[in-house]
């Protein structure tokens, strides 16, 4: 068995925002993937760029030496990428979140705009464009980042701070609908939409982006300059995924591979995808959503398809079918919305919920204790964790 990888680790994506806002650190939310399966003897680990998957030959080439390797069965689940809709341009002005490097260029671009507001004087028009970030896309990601933004500026960094005015520090979330969390049931849209700006966001729903710059957004026709800049709007597969439709295998409109409900991709034998690049829809019909959940059930899937097709009996495999654990999102300090298995809440409980959830769901018991400690003491004394900067870029 051979896992392939371009990162030597994994990543716990749900908790990336936090470390975009000087929450918690990398090492906090990621594991070398080395150490998580090293007493996997059977299992080889590649850290390496796959360049291309040639369908016809049954091999994988990487980017190191154009090495080939073949294969008996393959499991494509290479993510998505941030998908700024043709306009690719606004990738150096707009930072997505999708990785540790994401994370890290947003929290260094935050916290040095803070740093940049302190040395300017009492009502400079750079102070104020400073102290302001835009935050484009009303999914869990936009709004988790624009709940975090703000609280890290009008609340735990504004004690430290003599010179700018933090409470001024100001969160501008955009969304093209007519509603945040679009997936959520309305009322807790709703209500997500009424703590955010409880908190001091301001709020621009049914709003597309048209323009964005060096240090500006343009939406609706109107002009918000700041300093910092998140994209959170969409994503899409990466492109490797595109020269498999081209090799015959068939892709959905948003170019994710269709497979089955055994989640092999149809005519190619022995090939299988998950996670966000499939598209895939249970023996009951129910349309698998790209979420962390659906991506973990699909990969417990493949491996009972591909452990009965060795043993013979893939026949006795059934569809799979999706269970749906809930969905929920974190707003801020004692906010959140949840809907699980049909309960619906808001507010402190939820916020409760979802930080059990999170922990839970961390890789190692290391990294679950970290957090927690680290929430607590956040909790109590507003002190993130994550604020080292080495010579931040004007």
């Amino acid at each position: 068995m051979v896992l392939v990888d371009r990162t030597n680790h994994h990543l716990f994506q749900p908790l990336l925002y936090q470390v975009a806002t000087a929450g918690l650190s990398g090492s906090d939310i990621a594991q070398p993937v080395r150490t998580i399966l090293r007493g996997q003897r059977n299992l080889h680990v590649h850290m390496a760029q796959v360049e291309e998957i040639d369908l016809a030959g049954r091999s994988v080439v990487f980017d190191f030496q154009r090495y080939r390797l073949e294969y008996d069965y393959l499991v494509i689940a290479l993510g998505v990428r941030t998908n700024y809709f043709g306009n690719d341009q606004w990738a150096k002005h707009a930072l997505g979140l999708k990785s540790l490097a994401d994370a890290y260029a947003i929290r260094e671009r935050l916290l040095a705009a803070f740093e940049r507001a302190e040395n300017l004087p009492d009502n400079h028009a750079e102070r104020t464009r400073q102290l302001t970030t835009v935050v484009i896309g009303g999914g869990p990601t936009g709004v988790e980042m624009a709940g975090a933004c703000v609280e890290l500026g009008r609340r735990v960094l504004k004690p430290e701070f003599k010179s700018a005015n933090l409470s001024e520090t100001r969160v501008v979330l955009i969304d093209a609908g007519q509603r945040l969390l679009s997936t959520f049931d309305p009322e807790l849209s709703e209500r997500a939409k009424r703590d955010l700006e409880r908190m001091g966001v301001q709020v621009k729903l049914g709003v597309r982006v048209e323009e964005i710059g060096e240090g500006y957004v343009v939406a609706g026709g109107e002009r918000y300059e700041a300093a910092t800049i998140v994209w959170g709007a969409g994503v899409s597969p990466p492109p490797l995924v595109k020269t498999l439709g081209s090799q015959g295998v068939a892709l959905d409109k948003s170019g994710r591979i269709e497979v089955g409900t055994d989640c092999a991709v149809a005519g190619q034998r022995g090939v299988f995808a998950a996670g966000d690049i499939a598209s895939c829809t249970d023996g009951a019909g129910v349309r698998v959503p790209g979420l962390c959940q659906g991506a973990i059930q699909m990969g417990d899937h493949i491996g009972r398809v591909i452990m009965a097709d060795v043993a013979g009996k893939r026949d006795a495999v059934k569809p799979i079918k999706y269970r749906d654990k809930g969905t929920m999102a974190t707003i801020g300090r004692s906010s959140a919305v949840a809907d699980v298995g049909g309960w619906k809440t808001g507010g402190f409980v939820a916020w409760v919920l979802w930080l059990l959830v999170h922990l839970i769901f961390l890789i190692d018991l290391r990294s679950k204790m970290t957090v927690m400690l680290k929430w607590i003491a956040a909790y109590v004394f507003y002190k993130p964790t994550g604020r080292l900067l080495d010579a931040p870029k004007a």
